[in-house]
């Protein structure tokens, strides 16, 4: 898309010879934004959304190291005390259904989630774990696969001036890229923690001595030059850099834009309910977002991978995480936007089914939980199960493919379509799997 340009030639503009030599220190601006803002030029791409979407916006809560689905989404009380653990029960909003009493909250609103108690996949390793939860894919030498949020930029682009994937607070992990895709599809990283109280999104907000009229003008510097090279040549890396301004200046002199990164915009009471945690001041930020039209919101929360003393690290990690997701899906279905968001919560497997001599639970793929939240997702259903000691699905077992093609499926993505990756080598989203149509609702 062609910017729009100022009558006459700009050339004829009065700058002085100190600001013309500066006009290329565009950083000073604060325009060190993630390489997403090139999108538009970079890719011969036509941005649109299919008319079988049903959610506009996916949250990924991402809980690394490997959440236990045995002190969370699917307790084995019956199970010899080894096996059992060391926590009890607690009853949901579901008949029959229990949890682990360390999800208080979440019990709650039971009634408007779903939970995946048979996910599988055979990767017992962090890295190639995380891998999985976050492209679809097994682990490749030869290939580097993008992670979801990128190829929802790739296929959907930006709405209302905003990043379409958003990391809170920073890219995670290697796997939450835009692999063999231009890194035009990244993600915005916010830089900093939105439960600090000097938060500030880095690169958002216009640096030290450069107001409104300083920057505008810089702007008009910065069409004087592209003119005069423009004159001299016609060149698509040139279109590319007018487009990498263009989405640059929407987002910092967009007041909307700006506005959906201000967390202190928030009541107290608001942040309160969510908690006054990381946990929960990630997620609130990330409603914020979606609210205002970002697409994929990606986030961590706690740690997970308790192969030593499992009851203290699940008495520190969970308590914020289970106010801060129960808050999070009450509070996006008050605003009317449960329905068009899907909220995910994964880790990259599960826990052992028998705990450890140091009293832990060690690595277990082969069976744990994923919850999932609106987006057209049924309300209060349990799907799949695991067997008596939680280590095997018993039902319905889910793929790690099957996933992804369900969410792509809900944000009206073709999961089969076929991406160009470097050597003209294509690619299909997702290799495999089906969409869950048991966990759909066909209302929605």
């Amino acid at each position: 898309m062609k910017k729009q340009r100022c009558s006459g030639n700009p050339l004829a503009q009065n700058f002085s010879r100190r600001e013309f030599l500066h006009v290329g220190l565009i950083g000073g601006l604060g325009l060190t934004l993630p390489q997403f803002l090139r999108m538009e030029a970079l890719g011969a791409q036509k941005f649109y959304e299919t008319k079988e979407a049903v959610a506009k916006s996916v949250i990924h809560i991402f809980l690394p190291g490997g959440m236990a689905h045995q002190e969370s989404f699917d307790p084995k009380p019956y199970a010899p005390s080894e096996y059992r653990g060391p926590f009890g029960t607690i009853d949901t909003a579901l008949k029959g259904i229990k949890f682990s009493e360390n999800l208080k909250h979440l019990a709650k609103v039971a009634d408007k989630i779903t939970v995946i108690r048979s996910m599988a996949h055979g990767e017992a390793a962090h890295e190639r774990g995380t891998h999985n939860m976050f492209t679809g894919y097994r682990p490749s030498p030869a290939v580097d696969y993008p992670s979801f949020g990128s190829v929802v930029s790739h296929e959907l682009g930006p709405r209302e001036n905003l990043p379409p994937y958003v990391c809170i607070p920073n890219v995670p992990n290697e796997f939450a890229g835009s692999g063999y895709l231009s890194s035009a599809f990244g993600a915005f990283a916010l830089g900093n923690d939105p439960d600090r109280k000097d938060f500030k999104v880095r690169d958002l907000n216009l640096p030290n001595g450069v107001d409104e009229t300083r920057f505008n003008r810089r702007r008009s510097l910065l069409e004087t030059v592209d003119y005069h090279f423009r004159s001299l040549e016609s060149s698509d890396e040139l279109d590319s850099m007018d487009a990498f301004y263009q989405h640059a200046y929407k987002l910092i002199s967009s007041e909307k834009a700006r506005e959906a990164f201000n967390i202190n915009a928030e009541e107290d009471k608001v942040r309160d309910r969510y908690g006054r945690t990381q946990a929960g001041q990630r997620m609130l930020l990330a409603r914020r977002l979606v609210e205002a039209g970002t697409r994929f919101v990606s986030l961590t929360a706690g740690g997970w991978d308790h192969h030593d003393n499992i009851k203290n690290g699940i008495t520190t990690n969970l308590p914020p995480v289970d106010q801060a997701i129960a808050t999070l899906i009450s509070d996006l279905d008050e605003r009317g936007l449960l329905d068009s968001t899907l909220v995910m919560v994964t880790s990259e497997f599960g826990r052992t089914p028998k705990i450890n001599p140091t009293a832990g639970r060690d690595h277990w793929p082969r069976v744990f939980s994923v919850m999932m939240a609106g987006g057209g997702v049924k309300r209060g259903l349990v799907h799949g199960s695991s067997d008596a000691l939680g280590g095997e699905p018993e039902e319905d077992r889910v793929e790690v493919p099957d996933l992804a093609c369900t969410v792509y499926n809900q944000l009206g993505i073709t999961s089969d379509k076929e991406l160009m990756a470097p050597g003209d080598r294509p690619i299909e989203i997702v290799a495999g799997g089906h969409v869950l149509d048991e966990i759909l609702d066909k209302k929605a």
